[in-house]
């Protein structure tokens, strides 16, 4: 029988700071027996999400982050895209993972901007290659690397490398991230980050975190698609789910409708090489018209692996990383799938996409 270890409480007075202490999503603490629960529906779930965690907590200050440096209240309290993580002991979370390794897909270490981050990301890394055979991505927090530092990622087991650039153009970028009460983040600091990252880990072994929500159009994301897709970088598309006490707390999420159409069109980009010229776009950026086959369109969309979440693979190819309600509350309609939609699933998709009026 399992042993439900403890989640630690680290408002206890005692510090309790990476490397030796963790957050972990409250859906890898379910998975791993940590966390009594259960998700609304049944599904096979191995994707485990770390998060370094600090007295100070992350020094940056993006405007729609739960963890921004200027949210209000003590950083233990503070969600990250709206999820509790819970605070574990490091080594016990590696011994659990290698107790449950044959029902794991993908684990991954999220970085936040510390200056301790990078040592203690490859101290963990080294704890959990040295007892878990699972592919490992890191979430890195690009103001703390170097060409170097990824390259010693490499060299320790790392398999994937994820850029949060979230924000899609340079202007949104420096509203959100650069010129913020305690904010700096350098929109090119990413962009080198990424193109270092593609080098050292290969193609397809770097993933981009792009939102839909920001203030974009439709316009900027179906460009940053084809950007990434070209360069052979993923692009893992998220949804704008706004936080309580984040300076864009009052910002409503996107449409349903939208959301759909920009996660078909990142998929008919990736999945499908579709071009530039397949997409039409009206002044203002939206996107009004798929130039194609609509039946074609329509089969993509019935697969239902266009509306999934996006996320590393496992060891077989199949989604590894699922992190289920990371764009929504488990009362909303689902935004992305942690699992292939079923019969239902694939009418309220239908209904969303409105794809008659987008494919003619």
């Amino acid at each position: 029988m399992t042993v439900q270890l403890p989640i630690l409480d680290d408002r206890a007075g005692q510090a309790r700071t990476s490397p030796e202490h963790v957050r972990i999503s409250m859906a890898s603490a379910i998975a791993l027996r940590m966390r009594s629960g259960r998700f609304s529906r049944d599904f096979d779930f191995g994707g485990i999400n770390l998060l370094l965690s600090y007295d100070e907590g992350c020094l940056s200050d993006c405007g729609y982050c739960g963890l921004a440096r200027t949210r209000p209240g003590a950083y233990g309290d503070k969600s990250f895209i709206r999820v509790e993580w819970p605070l574990v002991r490091t080594d016990d979370l590696v011994a659990r993972m290698a107790e449950h390794e044959a029902t794991l897909t993908r684990l991954c270490i999220s970085m936040v901007t510390h200056g301790h981050a990078y040592r203690d990301t490859c101290d963990i890394t080294r704890r959990i290659t040295a007892a878990v055979r699972t592919p490992l991505s890191i979430l890195v927090a690009p103001p703390t690397l170097s060409r170097r530092r990824l390259e010693t990622f490499k060299a320790l087991g790392v398999d994937m490398i994820g850029i949060g650039l979230d924000a899609v153009t340079e202007q949104l970028f420096r509203s959100l991230r650069t010129d913020v009460p305690a904010g700096g983040l350098k929109w090119e600091k990413y962009w080198e980050v990424i193109g270092d990252a593609r080098e050292i880990f290969g193609p397809w072994k770097v993933n981009v975190h792009t939102l839909v929500g920001l203030g974009e159009t439709d316009r900027d994301l179906v460009e940053i698609f084809l950007a990434l897709r070209d360069r052979q970088v993923f692009s893992y598309l998220f949804c704008f789910n706004p936080e309580p006490g984040s300076r864009l707390a009052a910002r409503p999420k996107s449409a349903l409708t939208r959301w759909r159409r920009m996660q078909l069109a990142r998929h008919l980009i990736e999945a499908e090489g579709y071009g530039a010229e397949r997409f039409e776009f009206d002044q203002a950026g939206t996107l009004v018209r798929l130039r194609a086959d609509r039946a074609a369109v329509a089969a993509v969309a019935g697969q239902g692996v266009a509306f999934m979440t996006n996320g590393c693979p496992g060891g077989d190819g199949q989604p590894g990383c699922t992190r289920p309600y990371g764009s929504y509350r488990p009362s909303e309609p689902f935004r992305d799938y942690p699992f292939p939609p079923a019969a239902g699933d694939l009418r309220d998709i239908g209904a969303q996409l409105r794809l008659e009026s987008l494919v003619p």
